[in-house]
């Protein structure tokens, strides 16, 4: 299977990989055959990408460093969590979930569990959700990239599960916060981004009301939008004024955020978002970015690349030593044609090809 845009697709064509909706559930099963309407559906619903069966490429197993049903069930405790606190600031009631540490605790567990132990070095998230109330799978991926991050640091468990909690956790202020502006499609107004701002102390002060939540997963929330140079907020806190697990979060968080796609704009691609994340000059700890760059897959499997030939490739493999010069399969010639027998090339002994693009996501 490999990515394609939702703006190439044609009716007939079958999904390689299930599509599912925020909280979880299964919008569209793998081997669904699509029709016009459907694919017309999946545009509104703003899915740019989906990944698709090619009998020349079907051998490509893609699996993510966490498994679909870790990470969706991961999603419905979110989900159920954090709705329940938005119906509640809804109708003015308060509301307190005395299990929500024990909840958190335990999805960020097999979170943890899978990672350890699963074989593959490179991060790479490949399940495809709908964007609407994209809070929900966001929080996942937050926590399964900090978690990533955290043990490439050396963190314990203990460490690593305080971490993965308030990774988990770190946008539950947001759950307090007016819908017209959560998901507002154009650009906040300085009165608007000012109540948003307010989210990581208002879920700071949920979560250090709740005794099962560690304090330093409660820090999460209230420092993930903190920057070294002190640029950032509610405290404007500067180099290691900021805990470590703040400083991780707050990079898986920009992280997911560029590749993800939102309503006001397209996601950006692994390798595009890496370098934006570099170029952060003085907000970012660069040894952390570094430590990440190392341990996300810039290239991911089943992603359609043009290269300096002129050709169209598949990654079918990552190089761990050298992830920016991945496995192909080449499928075009550089006349656009489909080549008959696809062949590889290993861009790591191959220096004279390199990657010139990727396939634009309409």
């Amino acid at each position: 299977m490999h990515v394609m845009s939702t703006g190439s697709l044609q009716a007939g064509q079958k999904l390689g990989k299930p599509i599912y909706t925020s909280s979880g559930n299964v919008l569209l099963a793998a081997g669904k055959e699509l029709s016009e309407a459907m694919i017309q559906r999946l545009v509104a619903l703003g899915i740019t990408q989906v990944y698709v069966q090619d009998p020349r490429t079907d051998d490509i197993e893609i699996r993510d460093a966490v498994s679909e049903e870790t990470r969706n069930r991961s999603v419905k405790v979110v989900y159920e969590s954090f709705s329940q606190m938005i119906e509640a600031r809804k109708w003015k009631r308060t509301i307190a979930n005395p299990r929500l540490g024990r909840e958190f605790r335990s999805a960020f567990e097999d979170i943890l569990y899978d990672l350890q132990s699963n074989k593959q070095v490179m991060i790479q998230l490949s399940s495809i959700y709908t964007t609407d109330n994209y809070l929900y799978s966001h929080s996942v991926n937050v926590g399964i990239y900090s978690a990533a991050l955290g043990m490439a640091l050396g963190l314990g468990r203990d460490a690593l599960i305080d971490l993965g909690i308030g990774a988990m956790l770190h946008d539950i202020g947001k759950t307090q916060i007016p819908f017209e502006i959560l998901d507002k499609p154009g650009k906040l107004t300085d009165e608007e981004y000012a109540i948003m701002k307010t989210h990581s102390q208002v879920g700071y002060e949920i979560l250090k009301e709740h005794p099962d939540i560690p304090l330093l997963s409660a820090h999460c929330a209230l420092q993930h939008h903190e920057r070294l140079d002190g640029s950032g907020y509610p405290r404007q806190l500067k180099e290691d004024q900021i805990h470590l697990y703040g400083q991780i979060v707050g990079i898986a968080d920009v992280y997911d955020a560029l590749t993800t796609n939102r309503v006001y704009r397209k996601a950006f691609l692994p390798h595009e978002a890496l370098e934006m994340l570099f170029t952060t000059t003085g907000q970012f700890d660069s040894e952390l970015i570094r430590k990440f760059h190392d341990n996300v897959a810039i290239y991911p499997l089943g992603l359609i690349v043009q290269l300096s030939s002129g050709e169209t490739a598949v990654v079918v493999d990552i190089n761990t030593k050298y992830p920016h010069r991945p496995i192909i399969r080449v499928l075009k010639g550089a006349d656009g044609v489909d080549i008959k027998v696809p062949y590889e090339i290993d861009l790591s002994s191959n220096l004279n090809v390199t990657i010139t693009g990727c396939e634009q996501i309409l």
